[in-house]
């Protein structure tokens, strides 16, 4: 099964130093048909002025990730943590217990990040914070797996049944996903124009996948995340 979620009906937010995209129901988009999908309950696709950003607040009890798109993301955090990541590179973020963090743009340009957040195994971990300072190329026409369950083999490691996969495909080229039975799958077309199935994507489209095999063709020059867990 395949489901195409068009940009254009995304939950949308304004707040002048943030522009938001929400995949699922998230701050004053409230759709109670769109809470989560398995285990993934939010993909915010945030743009952050330069010079502002998320100031301390807390978490609990949940697994955060964020991908940055295009300039600087600062990460600050209780456990004592400060990062600034660039395009490409991944931090993680385990609430459990609880953790205060801030993250902000202390950049000369726009950030663009995605904020994905998964519900984790259980509750009461105690808190962690990670990143990862993935190499580009190693997502050019393949994909690179960025993000995986503690036991699996990504640099980045979540407390459940979760993979990140991320690739930049130059125009005209191919790759496949297989869905496992048993497994589901949100894509997100971060960047360009691609075929999922002869379904068109578009920049900041959306897709629901439940176990079924992938051929994805890029369109243009695309940068696709695919998110990828145990079907509930």
């Amino acid at each position: 099964m395949l489901k195409r979620i068009n940009n254009e009906y995304l939950g949308q937010s304004d707040l002048g130093w943030l522009r938001s995209r929400f995949h699922f129901s998230f701050a004053e988009y409230y759709n109670p048909n769109n809470i989560n999908f398995g285990r993934l309950r939010v993909i915010n696709d945030d743009l952050v002025k330069a010079g502002k950003g998320f100031t301390l607040h807390p978490h609990m009890n949940m697994e955060i990730v964020s991908y940055v798109v295009d300039g600087q993301l600062t990460h600050t955090d209780s456990m004592g943590n400060e990062h600034t990541l660039t395009r490409g590179q991944v931090q993680y973020m385990s609430a459990g217990t609880g953790v205060y963090h801030s993250e902000m743009n202390y950049g000369d340009e726009t950030l663009r990040f995605l904020q994905i957040w998964v519900v984790p195994d259980k509750n009461g971990y105690t808190p962690n914070y990670g990143d990862f300072r993935y190499n580009w190329d190693d997502r050019k026409n393949k994909w690179l797996h960025i993000v995986s369950s503690v036991d699996g083999d990504a640099n980045v490691k979540l407390h459940q049944d979760f993979n990140i996969y991320v690739t930049e495909l130059d125009e005209g080229k191919e790759l496949e996903f297989k869905v496992e039975e048993g497994r589901q799958a949100y894509i997100v077309q971060i960047e360009g124009k691609s075929k999922i199935n002869d379904i068109e994507m578009f920049m900041r489209d959306g897709m629901e996948v439940i176990e079924e095999d992938l051929k994805i063709e890029a369109v243009e020059k695309s940068h696709i995340m695919i998110l990828e867990m145990n079907k509930e």
